[in-house]
């Protein structure tokens, strides 16, 4: 899948276990994934995965970003801080879809504690098979970035 965006993601302690099944799920399908952390079930604040995620994305050296915490609220918030970045909080695959095609979600936040192994790769999946629609939805995302 040489025009499979490049997708980084990260993790806190809470998201570490899901992190390496979305890793798996994702390089057997032939995307490019960089992790930004954390490398275990150690204790962490999870500002220090989510900023670095958040920044691949706007620097434009990963297309698309996804966040893994206990609730999947606190690297939402974190990553939501970034100009140009739209992270969305998924714990269905409806959603995931819906992230994209009204909302241009570029970065993708699950909830470990909430959310199953199978479950978290059917939201991937509908989040990457989904585009943007644009039109009406265009004009609401062009009004987010303040």
């Amino acid at each position: 899948m040489n025009n499979s965006p490049k997708i980084s993601i990260g993790a806190d302690h809470a998201g570490f276990e899901l992190k390496g099944h979305v890793i798996r799920y994702l390089e057997g399908l032939g995307y490019q994934v960089k992790d930004f952390g954390t490398y275990s079930t150690d204790s962490m604040d999870y500002p220090d995965v989510a900023h670095p995620v958040a920044e691949s994305v706007t620097a434009g050296d990963n297309t698309l970003g996804i966040l893994i915490c206990g609730s999947g609220n606190g690297v939402c918030i974190t990553a939501n801080k970034h100009k140009g970045v739209r992270a969305s909080l998924c714990w269905l695959p409806e959603l995931g879809s819906l992230a994209r095609q009204h909302n241009n979600a570029n970065v993708l936040c699950l909830p470990a504690r909430f959310i199953d192994k199978e479950t978290a790769l059917e939201i991937v999946t509908s989040y990457l098979n989904a585009t943007f629609e644009g039109g009406r939805h265009q004009n609401r995302v062009g009004k987010i970035d303040c």
